[in-house]
């Protein structure tokens, strides 16, 4: 019974979010940072465990499979623009992978964070799957990385728009391979949002990113 309600209590918070979001549009309003605030505070509220609201949220979970594969009806609308922009997509998800694991690496040391809380910070920039596979593979800690691809990806979703008008970048290639290296599904659910075109560059972006991560991660430890 708590599952069931669980459920509805979060697609009736996120339908209510996105109206929010819609009628006042402010980066800070993002349904899934609002959500995910209004979801803690009711659990915190009625002193509700995770392992409570996931027995309901757990077949959001299961949708999300179907939802990635989904995104192939937006790559194949647009594959001939795939095709045009594939070595400057290939560039940029490359750079902008180094960066987001050298970026969150020059950081973590900068604080001097324990060796392990490093590791598992560096892949913050991929799909929670990958990211988690990579922290175990680096002697992270793969619940901790999947705390941090979620905050890495609500951050992009929420400044990522206002960051590219304020550098006036304004294309398609730009803005979807910016979000979908940046912040994986969830930048790439945001790209949707302002067009199919952004929406499918970002799904490409997001993939290379994740086998680019994988392949460097390990070698950027080295270094």
């Amino acid at each position: 019974m708590i599952g069931a309600i669980m459920l509805l209590w979060t697609i009736v918070v996120y339908m209510a979010m996105r109206k929010l979001y819609a009628r006042f549009y402010f980066p800070l309003l993002v349904p899934i940072a609002t959500s995910t605030v209004v979801i803690i505070i009711t659990l915190s509220l009625f002193h509700l465990s995770y392992e409570q609201y996931m027995s309901g949220g757990k077949w959001l979970v299961h949708l999300l499979g179907p939802a990635v594969v989904a995104l192939a009806l937006p790559l194949y609308q647009h594959r001939h623009t795939l095709k045009q922009f594939l070595w400057p997509l290939l560039c940029s998800t490359f750079f902008g992978t180094i960066i987001g694991m050298g970026s969150g690496l020059l950081l973590a040391r900068l604080f001097h964070l324990p060796e392990r809380v490093v590791r598992s910070i560096i892949p913050k920039s991929v799909t929670s799957p990958v990211a988690m596979d990579i922290a175990k593979l680096i002697d992270g800690i793969p619940t901790l990385a999947a705390v941090y691809v979620m905050v890495a990806g609500i951050f992009g979703a929420m400044f990522g728009p206002t960051i590219f008008q304020r550098l006036r970048l304004t294309t398609a290639l730009g803005v979807g391979s910016g979000l979908g290296a940046a912040s994986h599904g969830i930048g790439t659910a945001k790209a949707l949002e302002i067009g199919k075109k952004e929406a499918a560059i970002s799904s490409v972006a997001m993939t290379l990113s994740a086998i680019f991560a994988s392949l460097l991660c390990p070698l950027l430890l080295l270094l």
